[in-house]
């Protein structure tokens, strides 16, 4: 068993949530339990996610999504109250990280990404009032865009969709785990990037094959499982309580 608040503690630290400006209310939002012995983590906030913490019998909730944003009613009421009764009634705690994780060096999602696709860092993409969200990377020996869409669906367990309009060999890649939208879509082009990553998939077919880039939409579930599950393992190390990832799927 650890305190809850020597994990949160770590977590806001190791996390940096506090570095960048976010729609989510980044750390814990529910306080449960004192005492942790099993920590799930999962990416969205949800009834389902909350119901199997329940069975795993945990005592933290860790997602990328969580509860409370900016722009959403706060109000104990309605669904919401339906959502954190399930939290309430069995004393789980719930964190939420979403920027800081999509940003992190190591445990973040694009930074997982870029490991899995045999890529490293090179630079900062998408930055925002002096902090970037996400990272370009590069190839050391570069490959072909049907060999980065094979290690996607392999690790992602996902439908990766291929616009192949790009060079024959990938050198660089520019990233944005989740949804990058059409800004971050312009912004790769604008870096020309061999490759652009997302999840989200946008109306910019015409574009990419005007700009002769290679785009890659691997859905904004899968693209942000990989930054929990390498949160996990950190934090498994470092604590007693066992850890969990739970994978429930959305099929976006």
């Amino acid at each position: 068993m650890e305190t809850l608040k020597k994990i949160v503690d770590f977590l806001d630290s190791y996390l940096e949530i506090h570095a960048i400006k976010d729609s989510s209310f980044n750390g814990l939002q529910i306080e449960g339990g004192q005492r942790v012995g099993r920590v799930l983590f999962a990416v969205d906030a949800g009834i389902l996610t909350f119901e199997r913490a329940v069975e795993e019998k945990a005592d933290l909730l860790v997602v990328h999504h969580g509860h409370f944003w900016q722009s959403s009613n706060p109000s104990f009421a309605g669904w919401n109250k339906r959502r954190m009764d399930i939290l309430y009634k069995n004393g789980i705690s719930l964190y939420a990280v979403h920027l800081p994780l999509d940003r992190h060096p190591v445990v973040g999602n694009n930074a997982q990404l870029l490991k899995i696709l045999g890529a490293q860092i090179s630079g900062e993409f998408l930055v925002r009032d002096g902090k970037n969200i996400s990272w370009t990377g590069e190839f050391v020996s570069p490959v072909s865009v049907d060999a980065v869409a094979e290690k996607l669906r392999a690790r992602l367990r996902a439908e990766v969709r291929v616009l192949a309009f790009g060079p024959k060999k990938v050198r660089t890649i520019a990233l944005c785990s989740g949804g990058g939208g059409y800004g971050s879509f312009s912004e790769a082009l604008d870096r020309k990037v061999d490759l652009y990553l997302t999840g989200d998939a946008i109306e910019i077919y015409h574009s990419a094959r005007d700009a002769g880039m290679h785009v890659i939409f691997a859905g904004h579930h899968a693209t942000e499982t990989v930054g929990l599950q390498a949160l996990m393992k950190v934090l498994g190390k470092r604590f007693s309580a066992e850890t969990v990832f739970a994978d429930i799927a959305t099929g976006l």
